[in-house]
């Protein structure tokens, strides 16, 4: 399975990812923790102060930054068998580019909550930086209050977790990113890929089970 997940920021992406990751055993690339992880080893370099001012305006990284960190990730022998990719491609310029490389995807998953539910979630989140793990105070939080759940590391809350980030960044989904649902729409209608749209409004519990469900019946038909 070669999984895209779709939908704006502070939908649940990164707790569903977790989920299909372990449960199917797939390599779950997700471009923001990259990005974080970066920016956490490389604490001076010129590239991580490039990468900083994007995330802290709310706007997408450039993508020359993305598609090279990204390309080099895919061509790693745990992506021969699958992945899923979690905050990429964000425009149609970078799906052009898995395109030409050959990178072919199979499945798309979109999310989607009210906007007005997106700022009440990513508000209440919580993240552990090393694994990427995402937690939420209402919706999903963790045994013990502001701990990883497996390390008992701290958890954080990302400094574009913001009222203005926040704003910034949806603006910027619409414009770059919600293209990609009718650029998809496009292959699923020749039968090229796999679409599914997913309600988040829904329990995780029963998310996930729609989640396996839809996966199942996927792996079948191979």
């Amino acid at each position: 399975m070669r999984i895209i997940l779709l939908g704006p920021p502070g939908v649940g992406k990164g707790t569903y990812a977790r989920f299909i990751s372990e449960k199917y055993n797939l390599p779950n690339i997700s471009i923001g923790n990259m990005l974080r992880n970066y920016i956490l080893n490389n604490q001076d370099s010129f590239l991580t102060n490039k990468i900083k001012k994007f995330i802290q305006k709310g706007i997408m990284v450039s993508d020359e930054i993305i598609i090279k960190i990204i390309k080099k990730r895919l061509y790693n022998i745990d992506c021969k068998r699958g992945f899923l990719l979690d905050g990429y491609p964000r425009n149609i310029l970078q799906a052009n580019i898995l395109k030409k490389e050959n990178i072919q995807i199979n499945i798309i998953l979109e999310f989607y909550i009210p906007i007005n539910q997106i700022i009440k979630r990513i508000m209440g989140r919580k993240i552990h930086l090393p694994s990427g793990r995402t937690y939420h105070v209402i919706f999903n939080p963790p045994k013990i209050k502001n701990k990883d759940d497996i390390t008992g590391e701290k958890l954080i809350t990302r400094t574009d977790d913001n009222l203005i980030t926040i704003n910034n960044r949806l603006k910027e989904y619409l414009k770059q990113t919600k293209p990609l649902v009718k650029y998809y729409n496009k292959d699923f209608l020749k039968n090229k890929i796999i679409y599914k749209k997913i309600n988040n409004t829904l329990s995780i519990s029963d998310v996930k089970k729609k989640i396996d469900n839809f996966l199942k019946k996927f792996n079948k038909k191979k």
